[in-house]
């Protein structure tokens, strides 16, 4: 049975591992940077071997149906109060630091974007829409998770980490029936060939979608679980090896980190030990991941949403940001957290440009050993919340 097939193809050739970093040898003169290209093909499983064996193909993966992060209801969360300064700024420390975004390039990899609303006023937008829906955002995801990273105050409330950023690459990844993970693909290349420094993603594999869709193919549903668990692995696979190729084009180009939301399948709520573990893409090595956090009495606290092994933690609950037609309003789930820490990246990566010693390792290096955990309240679980919350740069 043929199935869509992702495909990466570098282009280029060399002696070394394109993916371990400068092919410069002693004695050569210096290559240059082969690309990294996504096919998508109709092809048999029993292929797989023969394509694999080739010099140029890096990763081959089937492609999953990807979905929105959806914000959750959190019971007993309050409606935020009048706010000058979002709290979830405030936690990471964005409004009493030095840097503001200035000359990083941000990309939002998402539902698209209120392009009209005032919080992005005098940002350049560049937008790509990768659906077949067009521009605009539909759902107000993009938007919310836009605002949260770069956009302007609103109606007197600082809304944004990196209200600096300049240029934003808006990827419009999922529509009105969701995304896949060859769309995803595109537009981190995309992303990243348009000098992103920094790539936000509030978005997972549908697994259960995928069982459902192979079902409907005429597979059983043991054997259906069984290719979507191989695909889940081969996604994972093929997103760390973008990573990959992310981290190794520092030494050509830009520096850049793709930052990903855990997702929102726990249910601590319920039951203590009711917890998920981090999906793809956010799970792939080379990726950071970002679980949320909730403000609580005596600190801050995991949401009950949160999945669980993240990288670091974000502020995830109750945040409010811009909303599709104009005004505020406020969502909660790891998709709230993740463009926090986009955001403080970007704040992290103005700071390193002034230094210059600007690489993706040294940039992933700050966010992450920026992270704390003495705002945090007392008796929480280290792999709930990875290195802490992360924190900006104050000098």
């Amino acid at each position: 049975m043929k199935a869509k097939h992702i495909i990466l193809r570098s282009s280029g050739s060399a002696t070394r591992d394109p993916f371990m970093g400068r092919f410069a040898m002693p004695g050569r003169a210096e290559l240059e940077f082969p690309a990294l290209t996504v096919e998508v093909d109709e092809i048999e499983k029993s292929r797989i071997s023969d394509l694999s064996r080739s010099a140029e193909i890096v990763a081959i993966a089937p492609s999953m149906p990807m979905k929105l992060i959806a914000p959750v209801d959190v019971e007993g969360a309050a409606a935020p109060a009048t706010q000058t300064i979002t709290w979830g700024v405030k936690a990471v420390g964005a409004d009493t630091s030095p840097f503001s975004g200035d000359g990083v390039v941000a990309a939002v990899l998402d539902t698209g974007i209120d392009a009209s609303h005032p919080a992005f006023s005098g940002v350049e937008l560049v937008q790509k829409d990768f659906t077949g829906e067009g521009d605009g955002d539909r759902e107000g995801h993009g938007t919310h998770c836009a605002g949260t990273i770069f956009g302007r105050d609103v109606n007197g409330t600082r809304i944004g980490v990196a209200p600096g950023i300049q240029k934003a690459l808006i990827g419009k990844v999922l529509g009105g029936e969701g995304g896949s993970s060859d769309l995803i693909c595109n537009a981190i290349l995309w992303a990243i060939d348009n000098g992103a420094n920094v790539v936000s993603m509030s978005l997972g594999i549908d697994f259960p979608g995928y069982v459902k869709e192979l079902e409907r193919r005429g597979l059983p549903t043991e054997l259906a679980v069984s290719s979507a668990l191989e695909g889940y692995r081969t996604n994972t696979q093929l997103f760390a090896t973008l990573a990959s190729f992310v981290e190794a084009r520092t030494a050509f180009s830009q520096a850049a980190v793709i930052v990903a939301a855990a997702g929102n399948e726990s249910r601590r709520g319920i039951n203590p030990n009711w917890e998920v573990g981090v999906a793809p893409p956010a799970i792939a090595e080379g990726i950071i991941s970002v679980a949320a956090l909730g403000e609580g009495s005596g600190g801050l606290v995991v949401a009950p949403f949160s999945n669980t092994g993240a990288n670091v933690s974000g502020p995830g609950v109750n945040v409010l940001s811009a909303k599709t037609g104009g005004g505020l309003v406020s969502f909660s789930g790891t998709s709230m957290a993740t463009p926090h820490v986009a955001g403080l990246i970007a704040l992290w990566a103005e700071k390193i440009k002034r230094s210059g010693r600007f690489s993706s390792l040294e940039l992933t290096s700050r966010v992450i050993g920026s992270a704390i955990t003495s705002s945090l309240k007392s008796g929480f679980d280290p792999f709930d919340v990875g290195a802490g919350l992360v924190r900006a740069p104050q000098e």
